[in-house]
């Protein structure tokens, strides 16, 4: 299929822009950066090679630890304090609190991660990071 938008004119040798926060907002959806219509993950945290709709490359992405960083500094921000306030109001057994919030931050940190996947991918893909450039590169970088 062709591309809905494409990113690249050939008759103008800059880049058309690409809008960083509709590629975030794409991105946490778990859609393809580019038409945001396509999905992005083939599994819980596959990314696809090419986008089933519009046919973008996504194989080039690099997001290494930056979501599972990311997804743990979030998920200790939200219920650390929810810890502190729990206890205090509250007062509940020690082991019953470490198994409501053992699998409180397991749930969360399990919905959030592959979004924040998505995110890293998005933004990687908006500043054409990491051969997302749309240049005449193969995916060896040659």
């Amino acid at each position: 299929m062709l591309p809905m938008q494409p990113n690249i004119s050939f008759d103008d040798p800059t880049p058309v822009e690409r809008p960083m926060k509709s590629a975030i907002l794409r991105g946490f959806r778990l859609k393809c950066p580019n038409c945001g219509a396509g999905p992005m993950m083939r599994s819980y945290l596959k990314t696809r090679d090419t986008c089933a709709v519009c046919g973008e490359e996504l194989f080039h992405h690099r997001a290494d630890d930056g979501p599972a960083y990311m997804t743990i500094l979030v998920v200790g921000h939200i219920l650390a304090p929810m810890i502190l306030i729990v206890f205090t109001i509250f007062r509940p057994d020690p082991l019953i609190m470490a198994v409501l919030f053992s699998v409180g931050f397991s749930a969360l940190a399990l919905v959030l991660l592959p979004r924040f996947k998505g995110m890293f991918v998005a933004i990687q893909w908006s500043r054409r990071m990491h051969g997302f450039g749309g240049g005449s590169q193969n995916s060896d970088g040659i």
